[in-house]
């Protein structure tokens, strides 16, 4: 018995040990998360999420897609900055080979206030689905909320995901471009509106590119009809699938079996209505920094031509380091075009001196925001903010209108959106160019978008603890660059939270490499240098 009652002290102590040991190594995880979180220390191996399931690999060939690496693919490190190089030495040299064509960009910020979107929340309008983009841009803010749990502790990543979902059902509900060159060769020849590769090699190519449509299925216990396929008619059938028309071939039936992507699922004698085409839009970077949130999604067509993402996060909130409060950066070349994309949540506050803490921030955040630090070709990459062609900037800015509260009142009922931002804070910053200098925003012709009650269209009255809360334009969309032409600046008016969704839409000029001319310009260089030798000769 005292043998027994040894070994099972024995066995009772071993396991106290282990699990003091486990104990102590989850009080070290802990420390070194909550540490890392406050010092805002970033891990390089999650920097971010984006798409990468094999419904959203990149259609440019069979390699991998890797937006951490400096081009499109994860081996091209070395031949895909060569353009970029060239591009940067030379204005003169480089319209020898380079075009320009326009790339329509979306950029929307948003003030949830930790609250959690409803599955059926329709944010077309804020997307602005009807005018489709190539690029949204889309940052919101307090997509958590904001209390020690959440600011000091392990970041919740469920909220995000459940907000990608929304957006992604948005997008995916937009009708990809149709081609607009049909090629009766194979392969497609080049042509005068597209070069050699650009055109698409391949029927799965040109097959994702089209809008297909919704296949709709008959129940197989309708006395009236069989289990069958239908898309719209036998003569929009023909017309979609006639690929002898365009690469010479000749199917006998329309070759479902390319689109693979999706399976037919027979449920209780019925098969069940499944969308067989392609997501339109793909998820190449998303990043949470507390309750800071940037998303970025591209067409689908557009994602080989995106290379040198990078990201970074600034936090600027308690002790000047903590993340509910900073901004969250991507920097990333479209074409041959460096851009950067800034969403951010500065210091509130209506007191005569907080707009200083926000301009504080702003300056805090050019400072410590930082790309592409391990990069091989960080040195002709853009390494700062001020370094991008094209930069754009958006979020809760917080600024605020320097008028009382009776006077921002009458002059929103009056639609007197001019004498309002005559004392909006930013526009006052913006003109002076104290941390704005050179930075332009669209004209604000609507309401201010905050502090509204929550499901109502009524501001923010008397507040128990902070009085009564002026209205402003929190929430701003700005941008600097040459090439940036604004197509439309406007606020949604979706219920969620205390604030406005607000969109900005441009229109993009980016670089693009050109094969052709750069081909005619080495060609007419080699002419030239043989020309003198044969004069040396002679």
């Amino acid at each position: 018995m005292a043998v027994v009652g040894s070994e099972s002290r024995r066995t009772e102590m071993n396991w106290a040990t282990i699990c003091c040991s486990a104990f102590s190594c989850l009080q070290l995880y802990w420390a070194r998360l909550v540490i890392r979180k406050w010092l805002n220390v970033s891990s390089f191996d999650s920097d971010y999420s984006a798409d990468t399931d094999d419904d959203r690999l990149s259609l440019s060939g069979s390699q991998d897609f890797d937006p951490r690496s400096s081009g499109a693919t994860k081996d091209d490190d070395d031949t895909d900055d060569c353009p970029k190089l060239r591009r940067r030495n030379s204005e003169t040299f480089r319209v020898q080979y380079i075009d320009t064509q326009a790339v329509r960009i979306c950029a929307g910020t948003w003030n949830v206030g930790g609250r959690v979107p409803p599955a059926d929340l329709d944010i077309d309008g804020w997307l602005d689905t009807l005018e489709p983009a190539d690029i949204y841009v889309l940052g919101l803010q307090e997509i958590v909320p904001l209390n020690a749990g959440n600011i000091f502790g392990i970041e919740d990543a469920q909220p995000a995901s459940e907000w990608e979902n929304i957006i992604r059902d948005a997008l995916d509900r937009v009708r990809p471009r149709k081609p607009k060159i049909l090629c009766h060769s194979d392969p497609p020849s080049p042509s005068m509106f597209k070069p050699y590769k650009e055109v698409s090699h391949n029927v799965h190519d040109i097959v994702s590119e089209e809008s297909l449509t919704n296949i709709e299925v008959l129940d197989s216990t309708n006395d009236n009809a069989s289990p069958s396929m239908q898309i719209n008619s036998d003569s929009q059938r023909d017309e979609r699938f006639s690929y002898n028309e365009r690469v010479g071939l000749s199917w006998p039936e329309p070759p479902l079996k390319l689109l693979n992507q999706y399976v037919l699922e027979r449920r209780g004698g019925a098969f069940k209505s499944l969308n067989l085409r392609k997501p339109a839009y793909l998820r190449i970077v998303s990043k949470q920094m507390v309750g800071v949130f940037l998303t970025v999604w591209v067409r689908r067509s557009l994602r080989k031509h995106i290379s040198n993402l990078s990201v970074s996060t600034v936090g600027v909130g308690i002790m000047g380091y903590i993340g509910n409060k900073g901004s969250v950066s991507v920097s990333m070349s479209i074409y041959q075009t460096p851009f950067c994309f800034l969403c951010s949540h500065l210091s509130s506050g209506e007191k005569d001196t907080d707009h200083q803490k926000r301009n504080d921030d702003v300056r805090e955040i050019h400072r410590r925001t930082l790309f592409h630090p391990h990069s091989s070709s960080a040195s002709v990459l853009p390494r700062s903010i001020r370094d991008h062609e094209r930069v754009i900037w958006l979020g809760d800015l917080n600024y605020r209108i320097n008028l009382s509260y009776e006077k921002t009142h009458e002059l929103i009922a009056r639609k007197e959106w001019q004498r309002l931002l005559e004392n909006d804070q930013l526009s006052n910053e913006m003109r002076k160019g104290n941390v704005f200098e050179g930075w332009s925003e669209g004209v604000l012709c609507f309401p201010p978008t905050y502090k509204y009650e929550i499901d109502s269209e009524n501001y923010i009255g008397d507040d128990p603890e902070s009085g009564k809360r002026r209205p402003a334009w929190c929430d701003r969309v700005i941008w600097k660059g040459k090439g940036m032409k604004l197509l439309s600046y406007r606020r949604n008016e979706i219920k969620l939270s205390d604030h406005r969704p607000v969109t900005a839409t441009f229109l993009a000029e980016v670089e693009v490499l050109s094969p052709w001319k750069l081909q005619r310009a080495l060609a007419l260089t080699y002419a030239e240098i043989q020309s003198q030798l044969a004069c040396k000769v002679a």
